[in-house]
């Protein structure tokens, strides 16, 4: 019944964010995380700031805080990071009730999310040869 810890090692330069209890479905939120995984950190926040989606500024601050974490815990540089991982999961659903006709009811429910941003140092890559 004991759980095993998982050991990190030093040559893994991750950086995390979890931001529990958002207000909106897992199937609106993953096509938005898709598209910013790979970016760099500064691109990801550029297309979210001119998307139309209302939950990506709630995506945007939680890839905010993670660059903060980088720069303030690992003292990371900024221009390298990158997003390694985005991904969202299911929290509660809050059950909400409306009349309807003939003394009926209907539910309407409110699901929330945790949304969790992994970031990445990248490393250059040293070419051996030239293109010519």
């Amino acid at each position: 019944m004991s759980k095993k810890k998982k050991i990190k090692n030093s040559k893994d330069k991750t950086v995390r964010s979890i931001n529990n209890n958002i207000r909106s479905s897992v199937r609106k939120l993953n096509p938005i995380l898709k598209t910013i995984v790979g970016k760099k950190v500064d691109l990801a926040m550029r297309n979210l700031e001119f998307s139309e989606k209302r939950i990506s500024r709630d995506i945007k601050k939680t890839i905010s805080s993670a660059v903060a974490n980088a720069e303030n815990n690992f003292q990371y540089d900024i221009d390298k990071l990158i997003v390694k991982e985005a991904y969202c999961g299911k929290k509660i659903v809050m059950k909400r009730f409306r009349p309807r006709a003939k003394g009926r009811a209907a539910p309407i429910l409110k699901p929330y999310s945790s949304v969790t941003i992994i970031l990445s140092e990248l490393k250059k890559m040293e070419s051996h040869g030239s293109k010519s």
